[in-house]
Parts: C-alpha cells; structure tokens; sequence
C-alpha cells in the first residue's frame, strides 16, 4: 500500500523521510499547480478555505498514481481544520476513490490518539523509528536554517534565481542523505556557497518586512502566490516566525530546542488579544509585536480569505500598528486571487514603507 500527503512549504522532505523510515512506499503528489487547485475547487464546498481546496488537489492527484493512503493534520477551537478531515474523508469516497484519510490531531490535544496513530503506521523495528524520526528533525531544521538565509540573501543577489538554484540543490541532497552529520556537513556546504555568491550594495533606505499569518498561506509558495520571491525580488529582505522545525519545536518538542518561533508570541499578544481564537490568530497578533519591537518596517499577514482566526487577528492589529508605529498590510487570498493584483499591492506597501523611512531620517 502507498501513502501520500499534501504539500505544504518542504513538508514533502520531512514527511517523506519520516513515513519512508517507518517501512512505507511513498507517493509524493506533484507540484501543486493551477490543475491541483482546480481539482480541489471543482470538489470542495465553495466556502471551504484554499487550504482544503488545494489538499484535495493534491489527494487526487496522488491517487492518480497510486497512494491509497493519506495522512493529514487535524486541528483544535474555532479553526476548522478540525473538521476537514471529515469532509475530506467524504469528498473522497463521493468520488468513489478508494483512499483511507488518516488524521493526525494535535498533540498537545490529543496526545494519546496520537501516539496511537504512530504505532498503527510503524512497520519497522522501534530502533529505526528513532533514528526516521531523528534524521527527519535534522532534514527539516537544516532546510529551514538555509530558507531563512535565503529570505536575506534573494533580496540582494545579483543573478536573480541562484539562492533558489541552491535551495533546491540542497533539498535533493538532503532527501538522500542517511546520516545525521552528513545533513550537518550539507547544511554548512551551502550556507557557504549562499554567502559567496555576488550581492548587490544594500539599497538606501533597506527594508525588512516580517510575515506573519495562517501557517499554511505562510509557508506554501503556491497558495501565497510567491509572496517571499516578489518581496525579495524588490529588494525586501523577510523575517518570519513560521518554520515546520518550529511548529514541530513548540508542538512536539515542547519547546525545549532554542529555536525562536512563536512560543513568546502567546504572552506578547495580551495586551491586545489575551484568549485563544484557533489557528495561528494569537500568534500573528504576538508574532507582529515581536517584529514590530526588533525594528521592522512594515509587517504583511496573509490568510486564507474567510479564516476566522485570522480574522480576529486582523481587527487587532491596527492597534498594534498604532501602539508600536508600524505599518500592516492583510492579504487574503482564494481561488480567485490573482498574482498581478497581490504585486500591484505589494509594490505600494513597499513604496510607502521606503517613503516612510527616508521621511522619518530626514526629520
């Protein structure tokens, strides 16, 4: 039996790494292109968030190829993605395809269904689920080491498409790689050549921009349509809180690993938002502080349009805006989205902020 999993960001290396030291054959789905989001809005309730349009996608095209397995993330409180499942499940089997959705909730929810979850997909002795698990942590954590480099480095380098030549260098060497020093050998490799190659002088004023959001629009270039590239690509350099090591960190790990992320986040969105409303609502309003404090220009969340955690945290960021005096910019994006309308607003946020800055030197 084959198993899948839809993408999201370089899930895929960590998924496929992990399922494949449990003893699984696995069926990555293919990129996810303007046929997988049609697929899943064609089968998906209108309402339903992009996310669960593009898993859909993703869940038939791997059934094309043969997974009759799929593993997806459940959820908790108003973000429902704790239904999704269900109505995944549904979908599929109205369709008449014969695939077993297996839903992973939570852990600091569920703890116990999960676990049970891991052993009815361990096939392998327990000594090589430790050591799947390890190698995939180190995978993971090494991707997101070169990622975050490459949010600086894109903005500036001179030959517009070698940071992203490199990242996906590295990604099919990590994918290979058996042992954990020879992640840690790759990832210095190329952390490395990422800081040799040519870099444009910094333009006057910089700009950083932090994004913040609902994990999935964050992380999945195809669903925030390259909203990274387009920053980098005008000169922006990028933070953001949202990395797979950190959601694993704070989710899994309890946050033990010195990994910044978005643990403090909770307690720095009080004084604006002090209750839980799903997803990553709270962490964006606390996540927005953080970089508002560590003197960023300007900060973009992005969510799928009808989120509701995101919503709330919409409403609340004015105020953080007006507290810390930096400017925010909502994106919502769905099926009907277009890439050249999420430039046009980009170019003027960004051409506010360095029109802002270059003011505020002057004065």
């Amino acid at each position: 039996m084959k198993i899948t999993f839809p993408h999201m960001g370089h899930l895929d290396l960590t998924v496929q790494t992990l399922l494949q030291g449990l003893g699984w054959e696995t069926v990555v789905p293919p990129p996810c292109t303007k046929k997988t989001l049609s697929l899943g809005v064609r089968y998906a309730p209108e309402f339903a968030c992009l996310p669960l349009k593009i898993n859909i996608g993703n869940y038939l095209e791997a059934y094309e190829q043969g997974a009759a397995l799929a593993l997806m993330v459940g959820g908790v409180g108003p973000c429902r993605i704790g239904y999704y499942g269900t109505i995944q499940q549904e979908i599929l089997r109205d369709l008449g395809v014969q695939m077993e959705l297996i839903v992973l909730e939570p852990p600091d929810a569920h703890p116990r269904e999960l676990w049970q979850k891991i052993k009815y997909l361990k096939r392998v002795p327990w000594k090589q689920v430790i050591l799947a698990i390890l190698l995939s942590w180190h995978k993971t954590r090494a991707m997101d080491i070169l990622e975050e480099k490459a949010l600086v480095l894109r903005a500036r380098e001179v030959h517009r498409g070698c940071v992203d030549r490199l990242l996906e260098e590295a990604k099919s060497r990590l994918l290979t790689a058996d042992y954990v020093q020879g992640i840690k050998e790759i990832t210095q490799d190329y952390l490395r050549k990422m800081e040799a190659l040519p870099l444009k002088p910094e333009e006057e004023p910089g700009i950083t921009v932090a994004i913040v959001g609902e994990i999935y629009t964050v992380l999945e270039p195809f669903a925030n349509l390259g909203l990274e590239r387009h920053l980098n690509g005008l000169g922006v350099e990028v933070k953001r809180p949202l990395f797979l090591s950190s959601w694993i960190n704070e989710h899994l790990f309890r946050g033990i690993l010195d990994i910044e992320g978005t643990k403090n986040a909770p307690e720095l969105a009080k004084p604006f938002l002090n209750s839980f409303v799903g997803g990553h609502g709270r962490e964006t309003v606390g996540s927005a502080v953080a970089y508002a404090r560590k003197g960023v220009d300007g900060v973009i969340q992005i969510a799928p349009l009808t989120c509701m955690p995101e919503i709330v945290a919409h409403s609340v960021l004015p105020r953080v805006s007006q507290a810390y005096g930096v400017p925010t910019l909502t994106l919502y994006v769905d099926e009907q989205t277009g890439e050249a309308g999420l430039l046009t607003r980009l170019e003027a946020f960004i051409e506010m902020l360095r029109h802002r800055k270059r003011s505020m030197k002057r004065a």
